[in-house]
């Protein structure tokens, strides 16, 4: 198509689910109070972290930024999404949409590198007992939080990952995006400009991000079953276990939706598949992880149980 013919796009209509208007009804109450059990669920953890001085570790350090990440994806994605249900379609500038990606992105490569440092705290804990206290001074508990919020957010910008060269696509007469958000295989679809090398470049860019602190989890968790392996005790190692079973299934449901996300090629699944998977990762998996934690920890579970015997005193008395 010659520049001539060539209409700027300054907007996108981001289709979302399309369903019958009463199931969109229904759709958008379901998705608004899972949207709130999700803020109510990870701002609980984060208030808890910082204010209980039993929390005042770095395992609840980490899972409280963890929980920030996990703030930004819904907060960033949730909002458009329920007004696709309300309006049956939503309408985000050209700016919005790629102001979106980028918050999206980030926190996503951000979550995976926090998943990374939390299994690095597990071994620590558990691999080297004695020197943890040493190692995991407060100064590395900042850097190790700090560093994959720089990575996530500057890494974005990269010129073959991320914003820059989605913002360099061309979008001519077509601003339709088959999707309920504006992520990078929706837009690389609609663009009228010649994307494959983008597309190669993308891959070939963010493999070692998923692959490196994914390979750090696996190596350090090998470290960790060979430590509790190693325990006489079956209660000892049962209690062991324990502390790291929560970020496990944490690690499982988040690499598990992003490798069906984005490591199966987009021609080989249907876009309906692309939706839903993508509804788990950017949905359900922040709605899970403040659940699993509290269910699955004691500490978490104790303090919850000490704040409700509170609060049911103070309104009775």
């Amino acid at each position: 198509m010659s520049t001539m013919n060539q209409t700027k796009v300054t907007d996108f209509i981001l289709l979302g689910f399309r369903s019958h208007q009463s199931f969109n009804i229904f759709f958008f109450i379901l998705f608004l109070v899972i949207f709130l059990f999700t803020v109510m669920g990870n701002l609980l953890i984060i208030i808890l972290v910082s204010t209980n001085v039993h929390l005042q570790s770095p395992m609840y350090y980490f899972l409280s930024h963890l929980s920030f990440s996990d703030l930004v994806i819904s907060m960033n994605i949730v909002p458009n999404m329920l007004g696709a249900f309300i309006l049956g379609v939503k309408v985000m500038t050209y700016l919005g949409c790629i102001t979106q990606f980028y918050f999206f992105s980030g926190s996503t490569i951000t979550e995976c590198f926090l998943l990374a440092v939390m299994s690095y705290d597990r071994y620590l804990a558990i691999c080297n007992p004695l020197r943890y206290s040493s190692i995991m001074d407060f100064k590395l508990q900042i850097c190790l939080s700090v560093w994959p919020w720089l990575v996530g957010l500057t890494l974005n910008l990269n010129l073959n990952l991320g914003v820059l060269p989605v913002s360099n696509f061309d979008f001519c007469h077509d601003n339709i995006i088959d999707h309920f958000y504006c992520d990078f295989f929706p837009l690389q679809k609609l663009s009228c400009s010649d994307t494959s090398l983008v597309e190669f470049e993308f891959v070939l860019f963010s493999l070692p991000i998923f692959i490196f602190p994914c390979g750090l989890i696996i190596v350090t968790y090998v470290c960790i079953f060979l430590t509790i392996y190693k325990i006489p005790s079956t209660t000892a190692k049962q209690k062991t276990f324990s502390t790291c079973s929560s970020h496990l299934i944490v690690v499982g449901t988040f690499y598990g939706t992003l490798i069906a996300k984005y490591m199966i090629p987009t021609k080989e699944q249907s876009m309906l598949i692309y939706k839903i998977v993508s509804l788990l990762h950017t949905v359900f998996t922040p709605l899970f992880n403040p659940i699993i934690y509290s269910l699955k920890n004691q500490d978490i579970k104790m303090t919850l149980k000490n704040i409700l015997a509170g609060a049911t005193r103070w309104l009775s008395g």
